[in-house]
């Protein structure tokens, strides 16, 4: 049986601004009061784990032991099929310690010269945990294409380089309503919403 968070606060364990944004929009239609790990000082942990739902645990278990909250964790990036799904959880790292994503979208032009299929996913494992370590954990994703050169400076980090499937206009392009209605963190919200925050 899922465990059910009502109300209250919740920690939003990223230090990402467009992160937290995105999930505060989400949780707008329910009576949570989100706030984000940088806001209590939270520091970031070493994402050691070998899949996005490890690391999306790992985040949200270290943030609610720190804050005595629940805290809902994201991970998430983007998957190349032709580069065996790299750059998959590294995907922050690929941007370096400046988070620099022209550089981590260029890297993945770069190595998809010559290796025929554009075909990529982005892929979001969303955990809440709470203090006591129970966690409900679930993984969304949204299929699409790479494009080159990049469209749009909407959203954030690879958005401008992926176009998903049935849809004209890159993650960079899209409106913020257009994106939530389709992305990869928005189907592992309504996942992790008819689990933990539906009535």
């Amino acid at each position: 049986m899922a465990r059910k968070l009502k109300d209250g606060r919740l920690v939003v364990a990223s230090h990402n601004a467009g992160k937290v944004a995105e999930i505060a929009a989400l949780l707008a239609p329910f009576s949570i009061v989100t706030v984000g790990a940088a806001e209590l000082g939270l520091r970031e942990p070493d994402e050691t784990g070998e899949s996005f739902r490890d690391n999306a645990e790992l985040k949200a278990r270290a943030a609610a032991l720190r804050s005595a909250l629940p805290a809902l964790a994201d991970d998430s990036g983007l998957a190349v099929a032709a580069l065996g799904g790299r750059p998959g959880i590294y995907s922050a790292r690929w941007a370096g310690e400046g988070r620099d994503f022209a550089a981590a979208m260029a890297r993945v032009e770069r190595e998809l010269a010559g290796q025929g299929g554009r075909g990529a996913a982005f892929i979001c494992a969303l955990a809440l945990c709470w203090p006591d370590g129970h966690c409900e954990t679930v993984e969304g994703r949204v299929e699409g294409t790479i494009v080159w050169p990049p469209r749009g400076s909407r959203g954030f980090g690879y958005d401008p380089i992926f176009q998903a499937v049935g849809h004209d206009l890159t993650f960079g392009e899209m409106d913020s309503d257009e994106k939530h209605r389709i992305s990869h963190r928005a189907d592992a919200f309504r996942k992790l919403a008819a689990r933990c925050f539906a009535a």
